[in-house]
This record gives structure tokens, C-alpha cells and sequence, in this order.
């Protein structure tokens, strides 16, 4: 069997084609030694509050578009911690999987580590664990020393070293990603075209694309399940 394998930037409580790649693939490569993005998605995402989408950010110390993600550093104040928390209960109180959901964000959130790649990477681990998830997760920093190259090259590099034979993105690497590029190197390209996916939110008008964080409020892990297999391969 191919090994397949994914390499994205962290991302703090993405959306749920975020979860459909990592669940897709063998290997889920975290690439933290790129410049932090400001106003991107690395430490923010939208969550439901009073029937409408609400944006959430981490506060981050002296953020920089100069800094690598893995040099970032989350504000140390326990209170803005335990400001997000509220607002989350605030939010899903009332949520059929509140408690159980709360109980991990809680250990995520009132983490004491510091480093933003290390907190995303601690999130994305424990989510696997509760829904069940196989896929291993490593930092691009940790093991590659290729952050010299750029691009396809950087990402045919990552797979030669993983003996990967595949490749999956998301649908925005269309643009960045040539199919006969990776084949002259051997390998096969694939992007995810998600399906559509709704659930019940509350008796609200259902809104779309928020945080993994609103996907487990509302469904059991066995529907999340199915969401997470509701793509092809293009």
C-alpha cells in the first residue's frame, strides 16, 4: 500500500476539511518553520455565539510576519485563557456534546505551554484521541532541516525522506501544485473536494465552515466520522 502523506501550516481549532486531510493521510506534517502569517488562520477561527459566527484569537507575544510559526509564543496570561473558555461555554452550554467536549478543551486551553506550534500540535493530538484518529503528527522543524527549499520542491523533498508515494492537499494547493511536477518526482497528487456538510446547530439557520470546535458541540463521533469521509479525491 502508498504511503500517503500532508504537510500544512498549524492551525489553531481549524474547520473540518482540515481534520479530512489529516484523517486521509499516513503522515500529517506540521510546517512551523515558515514566517507566521498575521490576520491568517494559525491562531484564529470562528465559533458560533448568539446564532452567529464569532471570531476567536489567541493573543500571541510580539507577533511577527518575520518570526517562524515555531518562534511564536502564545501570551502567557491565564486569563485570556480562561476568557476564551467562557466564551465557549457561552456559546455551547446547551450543545448536546458540550461536556465532554468542554472537558478537552479545557485541558488544551489550560495548557501551560507557551509555544503556538507545540499548543496546535497538543489540540490536533488530543482531538485525534477522541475521535479515534490513526494518523501520526510531526513538526516540519523537528526532522527535515529542508527549510531552504521552497515550494514543490520543498514538499517532493518531505515526501523522498518519508518514502511517500502520495500526496494529498487541500483544494487552494490547486493553485500552488502542478500534478506533473510530483509525477516526474514519483509521486501522485491528489487534492480534497469536500462535500457538503451540514448538522443541526441549535434551531438555527445552519452556518457553515467554523471551527472543528462547533463540529464536535453538535454531533457524535460516529457522525463526525462520516463528515470526515465525505470527500473525493481530485
Amino acid at each position: 500500500m502508498k504511503s500517503k502523506i500532508a504537510v500544512m501550516q498549524p492551525y489553531f481549532f481549524p474547520y473540518i476539511g482540515y481534520f479530512q486531510l489529516l484523517n486521509s493521510v499516513d503522515k500529517f506534517v506540521l510546517l512551523d518553520d515558515v514566517n507566521y502569517i498575521k490576520k491568517g488562520w494559525i491562531n484564529r477561527n470562528f465559533i458560533l455565539l448568539n446564532s452567529k459566527p464569532c471570531l476567536f484569537t489567541i493573543p500571541l507575544v510580539k507577533s511577527s510576519q518575520n518570526k517562524l510559526i515555531n518562534e511564536t509564543e502564545i501570551s502567557p496570561e491565564s486569563k485570556l485563557r480562561r476568557k476564551f473558555l467562557r466564551t465557549i461555554e457561552t456559546g455551547y452550554a446547551k450543545a448536546p456534546f458540550f461536556n465532554e467536549v468542554y472537558e478537552m478543551l479545557s485541558l488544551i486551553i489550560g495548557s501551560k505551554e507557551n509555544s503556538l506550534t507545540k499548543l496546535i500540535r497538543l489540540s490536533l493530538e488530543q482531538i485525534k484521541v477522541y475521535l479515534g484518529l490513526k494518523t501520526s503528527i510531526i513538526e516540519s522543524s523537528a526532522i527535515y532541516s529542508n527549510s531552504h527549499l521552497k515550494g514543490e520542491h520543498r514538499i517532493t523533498d518531505i515526501c523522498r525522506k518519508e518514502n511517500s508515494s502520495v500526496y494529498i492537499n487541500l483544494p487552494g494547493g490547486t493553485e500552488l501544485y502542478s500534478k506533473s511536477n510530483f509525477l516526474k518526482e514519483g509521486i501522485d497528487l491528489y487534492f480534497i473536494k469536500s462535500d457538503a456538510i451540514r448538522y443541526r446547530q441549535f434551531a438555527n439557520e445552519f452556518i457553515p465552515s467554523l471551527s472543528m470546535i462547533d463540529v464536535m458541540m453538535f454531533n457524535s463521533r460516529e457522525k463526525i466520522h462520516e463528515f470526515l469521509n465525505s470527500y473525493e479525491l481530485v
